[in-house]
């Protein structure tokens, strides 16, 4: 269970501290994500409800999609990774359900779990669920983003990036063997699929932090 600590949740605390028991403890014998960890959730909040001051949407409906966005636990290489998002909404609807939320309530908060992940191509249909899919998308590109990337490939197994041909000049781009290759194959090109004016105007900022970082790296290998 991840604890609330020391951080202010705002007039949803009550809320937040509710929800937190409910989120995925690392399986036995297993080794906890970091880059999916309370930081993540409260860097997402952050995200969810800056975009939202300024597109509507900062109500409690947010704040639960926000906190149990992530509460079903899929690795990065699972074969059930497309179904993160699927199985997250569902576990959710259960404990929102499970709390009394209205049915109306529960199904916003489901959807909006369901269309936030990348890998699930599920249309955003609500402002929630695109507030949503900002939010965490902001997550993976700026400097955090560069820092999960490689987090996540070290915690994979991956090289930090072909040896030979590290721009993939004359290769396929394969960011399942190469941390570098993540960028082009999906960082670099998230910022066209934001879905609010606000959450597009901060990904343009950070995939241009992306395309400087790169070019000081490959820099760097002689690339």
């Amino acid at each position: 269970m991840l604890g609330a600590g020391v951080i202010d949740w705002g007039e949803f605390g009550d809320l937040v501290a509710e929800l937190l028991p409910f989120l995925a403890e690392p399986k036995a014998g297993g080794v906890a994500d970091g880059a999916h960890d309370l930081a993540h959730l409260r860097r997402v909040w952050t995200n969810a409800f800056r975009i939202a001051a300024a597109e509507g949407g900062a109500d409690r409906v947010l704040a639960a999609s926000v906190v149990l966005h992530d509460c079903v636990s899929v690795e990065k290489n699972s074969p059930l990774r497309s179904q993160a998002s699927r199985l997250a909404a569902a576990r959710a609807a259960e404990i929102l359900a499970g709390l009394g939320w209205s049915g109306g309530e529960v199904e916003a908060v489901r959807h909006a779990i369901e269309a936030h992940s990348f890998s699930a191509e599920i249309p955003t249909e609500t402002l929630h669920a695109r507030v949503l899919q900002d939010a965490d998308r902001l997550d993976a590109i700026g400097m955090i983003g560069v820092a999960r990337c490689f987090y996540t490939a070290g915690r994979m197994g991956s090289s930090l990036y072909h040896p030979e041909d590290p721009r993939a000049e004359a290769r396929p781009l394969n960011d399942a063997a190469y941390a570098l290759d993540h960028f082009r194959a999906k960082l670099l090109l998230l910022a066209d699929g934001f879905q609010t004016p606000t959450g597009a105007a901060i990904a343009r900022e950070r995939t241009a932090a992306i395309a400087g970082f790169m070019a000081v790296f490959e820099a760097e290998i002689g690339a």
